[in-house]
């Protein structure tokens, strides 16, 4: 039977130790093991160029490679890990074509399942933050860039537009820096295109929690990026936080002061904070912050066979450090991974990873950038010439290169595409999050959705009169939606509030089939409403599916 390397991620990582292993086995090893690499995708994205798809100067499928095409000899999975079991040396995949789960044992584990953003450390960020890691986001961002200009480009209340022209990006790290940096480009040539608006309606905003933006840089080059960005028209906020996000504010908090800023904004983009995979909390290993420990070989000591690198590992460098979550650090623990499992099988001498990085790099948008190499620093166009020149290179394939090469070109000569693409429709069940004080919906507004309260209270207001107060598990909205009719009333959040938002489609849907759910529903609005009930008899026709006579008496 064939011995199995199991690889879980469709990272740097992952991928490369799958391409290492089949570099570095003979023939007759290849033969007698099987590599197997589990990813949710197909490709693996090449991250340093994710920014470029912001702004449109990098094609979306051009800064992602088929991982059959990279890692051609492994047998690829395209599903989520639900489990791994150490002991059994087992890992459960989601189900796929066949609703069941499917079980694959390993002789080596590689766990190279990198980071995820932590949605539970800021209030809201899951509901309404635009996050930034992976090819589906930089499209949905980029998507919504040209939302907001469209619907600013209409609107005539001059508050809500300035809320649209507003962009919030926590995070002044590497991507937090080039996310902005794109952005800013992208929108203060896309805003040429429109007529009501222009770039003075702009308003860029980076919120760094650190006393200064990209603090993995010396400080010289830190200040030039600060400065340059500033002058192209981005507000760097320096020493504040996210502290939440709701559908139409970014509430910051300045760390010396504790002041609380309300910034009215429909955009806002996260890129930290950033956590482990969860499924790593649920294995018996050795981790610290979440990261799994791992010796200078990148196994791990208390579980022979088991190894990790990438993001999810605390790998300590010969000079004493951990590595960062970089993909240069990646590229070589795979290899050197890659190495020590082969070493295990024939039963050699293991390797150490050594490699400490051969310095950074960022690009701050319309052919700028700041890199120190080999403690080289550069900034400007010439480290724009360089990050360019590093990245296309280290691309992989020649195909890819090549393609990288031409879009480059063309985006000197070419406007940047402006066009949005409606691939990411709302969902009929999703969650929403407002802070106190926050308006879910005014009177006179269509009634479009149907609200339950998950946590928190809301207050019902007639014009200045206070009505009700409504709790966990209360549900408010049905009836302007049920009857086609504006809302007849405003309702404000109390304290935090979590909502479960049901839009009309699904609520029809759902009405029109569990006549059981309507009655409820019809009930509670009659409970709620209590002496102000007044059957017209049309109610009832409004229910999908509904009989008059069996109807009950509701709220118009």
């Amino acid at each position: 039977m064939k011995k199995r390397i199991l690889i879980l991620g469709g990272g740097f990582g992952g991928v490369y130790t799958a391409v290492f292993l089949e570099k570095l086995m003979t023939k007759a090893e290849r033969e007698a093991t099987e590599i197997a690499i589990v990813s949710r995708d197909n490709y693996m994205v090449f991250q340093p160029l994710l920014p470029e798809v912001i702004s449109g100067s990098v094609q979306l499928n051009h800064v992602i490679s088929p991982i059959r095409r990279l890692a051609r000899t492994a047998r690829l999975y395209t599903r989520e890990v639900e489990a791994i079991d150490i002991a059994a040396h087992t890992v459960k995949l989601s189900p796929g074509a066949k609703p069941v789960p499917l079980v694959i044992s390993y002789d080596h584990l590689v766990i190279a399942m990198g980071t995820r953003l932590d949605y539970n450390k800021i209030p809201g960020m899951r509901e309404h933050a635009f996050p930034f890691k992976y090819l589906s986001d930089a499209l949905s961002l980029r998507n919504q860039l040209v939302l907001a200009l469209e619907e600013a480009e209409l609107e005539n209340d001059p508050e809500l537009r300035r809320a649209l022209l507003t962009f919030v990006v926590a995070g002044g790290g590497f991507s937090g820096v080039e996310c902005v940096a794109e952005m800013n480009d992208f929108l203060r040539e896309a805003v040429h295109s429109y007529h009501q608006i222009s770039e003075k309606d702009l308003r860029l905003i980076l919120v760094q929690f650190d006393d200064r933006i990209l603090p993995e840089l010396t400080e010289g080059l830190s200040i030039f990026a600060h400065q340059l960005l500033v002058k192209r028209g981005v507000e760097i906020q320096i020493g504040r936080r996210l502290m939440a996000v709701s559908a139409d504010t970014a509430i910051v908090e300045d760390l010396k002061t504790k002041q609380i800023e309300t910034i009215r904004t429909r955009t806002t983009v996260a890129t930290v904070p950033a956590a482990a995979h969860p499924i790593l909390s649920t294995i018996p290993l050795p981790k610290d912050r979440g990261r799994i420990k791992v010796d200078e070989g990148l196994e791990v000591p208390e579980a022979p066979g088991v190894w990790a690198l990438g993001d999810c590992a605390l790998v300590k460098q010969v000079d004493g450090k951990f590595s960062p979550a970089t993909a240069q650090h990646a590229l070589r623990q795979a290899k050197t991974c890659a190495q020590n499992i082969l070493a295990s099988l024939r039963g050699t001498r293991k390797h150490v990873f050594a490699f400490t990085g051969l310095g950074k790099m960022g690009s701050l948008g319309r052919r700028s950038a700041v890199a120190e190499i080999c403690g080289v620093r550069l900034k400007g166009l010439l480290a724009w010439l360089l990050w360019r020149g590093v990245y296309v290179t280290k691309f992989p394939g020649l195909d890819g290169q090549l393609r990288l090469i031409v879009d480059l070109i063309l985006d000197i000569f070419l406007p940047r595409d402006i066009t949005q693409f409606r691939l990411f429709p709302e969902e009929d069940v999703h969650r929403e999050h407002f802070e106190a004080g926050e308006r879910v919906f005014k009177e006179g507004d269509v009634g479009d959705k149907v609200y339950f309260i998950a946590k928190g209270e809301a207050i019902v207001l007639r014009g200045d009169q206070p009505l009700a107060v409504l709790n966990q598990g209360e549900m408010f909205g049905e009836a302007a939606l049920a009857c086609n009719h504006p809302r007849n009333a405003t309702v404000i959040a109390r304290t935090s509030l979590e909502l479960v938002v049901v839009n009309r489609v699904a609520f029809h849907e759902l009405i029109g089939c569990l006549p059981g759910l309507r009655y409820n529903i019809e009930t509670s609005m009659n409970q709620r409403i209590g002496a102000v009930l007044i059957w017209t008899g049309k109610f009832g026709s409004q229910w999908p599916g509904s009989e008059r006579d069996h109807a009950q008496p509701a709220v118009r």
